[in-house]
């Protein structure tokens, strides 16, 4: 009796065991693949309950969301044969999770595969452009076409690349001071250049101020002394008509000025007594 109720305990054990290994559940944020007896039979890409055989059948899970991947610093060779040190991340994530297990079989075999694949692309794109394309002008469209070829070749392995940037990319510490210098020089010969061409503009401005400056004298003393010639020939004009109006009287104004500016009390005047300066004084 004893016997039969410790097989039945036993064979109740082993049922409920079985039955709690029957179901297995996919969380929203899961796809998972089903191995029998270690072989793939399905992949499930919906969440929700599902069953399987117990101990022939277990479940393998990944994570569906966006992931992240960020490799060590690596050397690029630009075009103008420069060594560039790229860091760079990528997004991706698994769409296939049977044909990811199959080809890199975890997320440790996925980090591997993604740095060969992004690596040989940035070296491979870069490689076709210079530094200052690289650092300034194009990096834009070159992280989308490294994105583009990246994800071509990640999709066989059930791998999608969503997008690849460069995080940080410099020079080689040795080129640093190099390339500095180099870059401090051409600057310096640069403005050397502009000061140059300034120098050059403000003489040639000079010369224009200092040629419109003396046209500018010369006319207006022209026309100063025109004036002042139109103004004498006038005040001729005004006493010669005067005069030739009454001459006695402007000969008796004209003398009484003279005395005015020629006699007063610490003058001595000699003349004789027939001097026709004094006939308005006698």
């Amino acid at each position: 009796m004893k016997n039969k109720l410790f097989i039945f305990a036993v064979l109740l054990v082993v049922l409920i065991f079985a039955l709690l290994n029957l179901f297995f559940k996919v969380d929203q944020t899961q796809i998972a693949i089903l191995l029998q007896l270690g072989k793939p039979v399905r992949q499930i890409l919906e969440p929700g309950l599902n069953i399987k055989i117990p101990f022939l059948q277990n479940v393998i899970f990944f994570d569906k969301r966006i992931l992240d991947y960020d490799s060590s610093p690596a050397e690029i060779l630009t075009q103008d044969k420069k060594n560039l040190v790229v860091d760079n991340y990528a997004k991706w994530r698994i769409v296939d999770p049977l044909l990811f297990y199959q080809t890199v079989n975890n997320f440790i075999g996925a980090q591997a595969r993604l740095d060969d694949i992004i690596y040989s692309e940035l070296r491979i794109v870069l490689g076709r452009h210079t530094l200052q394309e690289i650092v300034a002008i194009k990096r834009k469209e070159l992280m989308k076409e490294i994105t583009i070829n990246s994800n071509k070749s990640s999709i066989k392995y059930g791998i999608e690349i969503l997008d690849v940037r460069i995080k940080r990319a410099d020079l080689p510490t040795e080129n640093e001071r190099f390339v500095y210098e180099r870059m401090k020089a051409e600057r310096n010969q640069q403005a050397k250049k502009y000061r140059s061409e300034g120098m050059e503009e403000a003489q040639k401005i000079k010369s224009e101020t200092d040629k419109e400056k003396t046209i500018i004298l010369s006319e207006a003393n022209r026309e100063s002394e025109i004036i002042r010639g139109e103004g004498e020939a006038k005040t001729i004009q005004i006493y010669g008509d005067a005069y030739s109006k009454n001459t006695e009287f402007y000969e008796f104004y004209r003398t009484m000025e003279a005395y005015k500016y020629s006699i007063d009390n610490k003058s001595k005047i000699v003349v004789t007594p027939e001097s026709t300066f004094l006939k308005y004084l006698k």
